[in-house]
């Protein structure tokens, strides 16, 4: 069974920064392809960006340029480097971790608040 614990979130001003880590626990991280995503209040989840086993990466348009994700597979974390951070950037966030169709799961989330 994938356990995956985010952390990292906060409360930060326009124009800041945070990164956000998502701790694996389970076997076989490196075969994951890894995820983040957030959900807004009123909003469907959404995908911020994903990195695959091979360390290629997707982000969706509103976060290129500002957000970069990678992954240690020794430490079995992924990251999400957060700059320029703006308030449409507040949501919960979440980590995915998808192999196959039955081997799919999901972080409890963190919450990103982005106010002055």
């Amino acid at each position: 069974q994938v356990q995956l614990v985010e952390s990292g979130g906060g409360l930060v001003q326009p124009g800041g920064s945070l990164r956000l880590s998502c701790v694996f626990s389970g076997t076989l991280f490196s075969v994951y392809v890894m995820g983040w995503y957030r959900q807004a209040p009123g909003k469907q989840r959404e995908l911020v960006a994903t990195i695959s086993s091979g360390g290629n990466t997707n982000y969706a348009d509103s976060v290129k340029g500002r957000f970069t994700i990678s992954r240690d597979n020794a430490k079995t974390t992924v990251y999400l480097q957060m700059i320029s951070l703006k308030p449409e950037d507040t949501a919960v966030y979440y980590c995915n971790a998808r192999w196959t169709a039955t081997r799919n799961y999901w972080g409890q989330g963190t919450q990103v608040t982005v106010s002055s």
